[in-house]
């Protein structure tokens, strides 16, 4: 019997997502997965095909979302977080047809994932004037795992400009902090804080793509706020290790689940 199905949240050629489901099963919790690439159109969901296979023989149903990315059409601001959420909305219309424990969800994201994956944390509490730029949010989860997640989008944009290169994160936004300000208020994890959902943060420290800092800047300001966050620093660890089955940095993962 068939157990992995490319499933249509929307019209776009991106907006699907893959759901796996573990052999012999009636009742599964669920993990959202979110890929990384920095938000760009050359990057998509097969990043995180070998975990999401890992988890399904695990025991969780994966649902490995795509959405549309920068250089795509729709891709971007505002169409990137409208597609996230129009695809863990989708879940509640899924369950009806596959053996989905929705009392007990997971969303991990990994990179500029991560970064989707806790700003999801954050409409749970959405206010009224958040509203009026992104599609509601109806569909409750418990947890986000952040892998060496994006999680303050004004800081990874100086590092970018630093490094002399157009930044990935106005790209995704259109225009830099003082151009478009008030997107990054909207969608910068580290602004939106404290949030009602539990999050834990795991980041290697060898980390060169989206530096460790991000995430220790992010769990200390959260505990600030009284957020129920959880910080694990890998050593020896890169940005693509931690989504190997393979490396010491997955049962890091798996610990957490």
């Amino acid at each position: 019997m068939k157990k992995e199905f490319k499933i249509y949240y929307g019209k776009h050629e991106s907006q699907f997502g893959v759901l796996r489901v573990p052999e012999n099963k009636e009742s599964c919790p669920v993990i959202v997965l979110i890929h990384g690439g920095f938000w760009q159109a050359r990057y998509n969901l097969e990043e995180n095909n070998p975990i999401a296979v890992d988890l399904t023989k695990r025991g969780f149903v994966t649902w490995n979302i795509e959405y549309r990315r920068v250089g795509e059409d729709g891709g971007g601001w505002t169409g990137t977080f409208n597609d996230v959420i129009s695809a863990i909305n989708y879940l509640s219309r899924i369950k009806e047809s596959y053996p989905l424990d929705i009392s007990n969800v997971t969303v991990i994201g990994h990179s500029a994932g991560g970064h989707l994956a806790l700003w999801l944390g954050s409409r749970i509490q959405a206010s009224s004037k958040d509203d009026r730029a992104f599609n509601e949010l109806t569909f409750a989860f418990q947890k986000v795992i952040s892998l060496a997640g994006v999680t303050d989008l004004v800081k990874m944009w100086k590092i970018h400009e630093k490094k002399g290169m157009k930044s990935h994160v106005a790209n995704l936004l259109g225009g830099t902090p003082v151009e478009v300000t008030e997107r990054y208020n909207l969608t910068s994890p580290m602004e939106l804080l404290p949030m009602k959902v539990e999050q834990v943060l795991i980041h290697g420290e060898l980390d060169r793509h989206v530096p460790v800092e991000l995430s220790k800047d992010y769990y200390n300001y959260a505990l600030e706020k009284g957020g129920n966050v959880k910080l694990v620093i890998l050593p020896d660890i890169e940005h693509f290790k931690i989504i190997e089955p393979t490396s010491p940095a997955w049962s890091s993962v798996l610990d957490e689940l």
